[in-house]
């Protein structure tokens, strides 16, 4: 498939492009779940190794040929000046290289847990920046697979693969339904679930890393309201992160980070 030079900012095949939201994205027509946008070529090619299939992708004059390299001969790239590239997508492509990803269907919850030892649940984060940040540390420390809930900013957003530099196109995630579906199905699989969060019966991250449990579920909740009531009630033990100078708590990013460090083993 040859290289498409854009001369016309009307052209219906470059609509993946053209300033749509991540809702927008995620109801794209003619896909099957819909579709996401990588950015960069060290972005697109996690998301190829994952198995994730491009639609299109979009690159300035002198990447071309990576992005042929990356995506072989089948799949279209169109191509253009910085200034008409970023008129269509609202930006400039300082990284060079953006492509439409298919979305991949989600792995079912008993599937996704059936070898993991290490989870993160996360509830109701709304922020895409935390989502991506958390799935950074996730891939970079060691958790074998998130779980996020109805409420959770959805970890395809761009921003939130952004910002985790592609690992939410590594680690493996899918989405859960209430509590009590959620802890029966940690109870399936044998997990002990930790909730990270500020309480009287807390216990301190440097005690609790000392117990043994071969399998365990670190427990996040959303940024400011912290874990539900529901949440909590579902947890085994509620664990905080020591702290000094009279704070109380970490961003929930960096406290994911802290305390998956902990716990991971």
């Amino acid at each position: 498939m040859p290289v498409i030079e854009i001369s016309d900012l009307s052209d219906p095949r470059l609509v993946d492009y053209a300033h749509l939201t991540d809702v927008a994205l995620k109801k794209a027509s003619g896909t099957e779940h819909g579709l996401y946008i990588a950015e960069s070529a060290l972005v697109l090619e996690r998301a190829l190794r994952a198995g994730h299939r491009p639609r299109s992708v979009l690159a300035l004059g002198n990447t071309i040929e990576e992005a042929r390299a990356l995506v072989g001969d089948d799949v279209p790239v169109f191509v253009g000046p910085g200034e008409l590239l970023a008129e269509l997508t609202g930006y400039i492509l300082h990284r060079g290289v953006i492509a439409a990803m298919h979305r991949p269907e989600l792995p079912g919850p008993d599937a996704l847990l059936a070898g993991a030892r290490r989870i993160v649940i996360l509830e109701n984060v709304s922020d895409p920046t935390n989502v991506g940040a958390i799935f950074r540390s996730a891939g970079a420390i060691g958790a074998d697979a998130i779980l996020v809930t109805p409420r959770c900013s959805d970890p395809f957003y761009r921003r939130a693969i952004r910002v985790s530099m592609g690992t939410v196109l590594q680690v493996p995630w899918t989405r859960v339904g209430d509590w009590p579906s959620i802890r029966a199905l940690l109870d399936r699989h044998g997990f002990h679930v930790a909730a990270l969060a500020l309480a009287e019966d807390a216990v301190s991250l440097r005690d609790f890393r000392g117990t043994d449990h071969e399998r365990l579920a670190l427990l996040l909740g959303a940024e400011g309201e912290g874990l539900t009531d529901d949440a909590l009630a579902a947890s085994d033990s509620v664990v905080q992160i020591p702290m000094k100078h009279g704070i109380d708590s970490l961003n929930v990013a960096a406290a994911s980070a802290v305390a998956m460090w902990a716990l991971s083993g």
